[in-house]
Formats: structure tokens, sequence, C-alpha cells
């Protein structure tokens, strides 16, 4: 099981977080330059983004999954990869909730900013938010892989 759980995570943050890194490193750009325009890009991003935040959501459920059944002894580095997941789970909800701010600043079709005063602030918070986001996913990436490096040297017999 131990084993089930761990690619199961691993299968969910390189969907997620590999797919928002491949997704703002080179799509987004790209996109920019073949459509014409950072407007046009981003009626795509408003898509793409609904799905980001639902891999969100599993992504920290296979987290949580993971940091009940683990069984490091380290109980600092437990406790670091708990604030980990809630300061990511604190990001998610404000990424969800300014991403509803964000449509609501939009037309219906989602394609044109009808409220713009309030659109690129709100912009700046949700951009702000996913990095804050994807920082910490990096250091409970590396918390989480020294935990199972911990775990599986327990396991091994002494020889």
């Amino acid at each position: 099981m131990t084993l089930f759980r761990r690619f199961c995570l691993v299968q969910l943050l390189m969907v997620w977080q590999g797919g928002f890194l491949f997704y703002t490193s080179f799509v987004v750009p790209v996109g920019t330059t073949v459509l014409g325009s950072a407007r046009a890009q981003g009626v795509i991003t408003a898509r793409v983004t609904d799905t980001l935040n639902v891999l969100g959501v599993l992504g920290l459920a296979a987290m949580a999954w993971e940091l009940n059944y683990s069984r490091d002894r380290s109980t600092r580095r437990t406790t670091a990869r708990w604030w980990c997941w809630g300061v990511m789970l604190v990001c998610q909800w404000l990424l969800f909730f300014t991403h509803q701010l964000l449509d609501a600043f939009m037309d219906t079709e989602r394609t044109r900013v009808i409220i713009r005063p309030l659109f690129y602030p709100t912009h700046r918070v949700y951009l702000w938010t996913i990095t804050v986001q994807w920082f910490t996913c990096l250091i409970l990436a590396a918390l989480t892989l020294a935990a199972w490096r911990a775990e599986d040297r327990k396991k091994k017999p002494n020889g």
C-alpha cells in the first residue's frame, strides 16, 4: 500500500505542479505570441486554471493521505510537512476565491474583462498566491522525499 500511495502522490503532483510549471513557462508565452496578445491568451488561461484548481484539490487530498499514513519518525519534519500542506490549502482556497472574482469581472463567456479597475489587482493576488503555493509545494516535496528515505531506511534489515 505504501508504494501505491507514493505512486499516486507523485503522479498527481506531476500533473498538477508539472502542468502548472509547463503551462506558465511555455504555453502562455507561446500562446501570447501565436494569438497576438496576452488578452487572447487570457481567454484560454481562464479555462485552464479551472482544471488546475481541481487538480490542486486532488493533489492536496493525496498529500493529506500520504501525511496521515506516513511513518516518518521525525516529528519536526512531519510538523513542517503539515504546515506546508496547510499553507497550500489556504492558497488553494484563495485561488478558488480569486478565480471566482476574476470570472465576475469578465463577460459571461470569459472572453473580455468588463471591470478593469478591480481585475488587475485581483489577478496580481492570484499570481502571487499560486507562486507561494508552488514554492511551498517544492519545500513539501523535498521534505516528503526525505521522509520516504528515512522510512525506507528504517524498514531495511540490519545486515
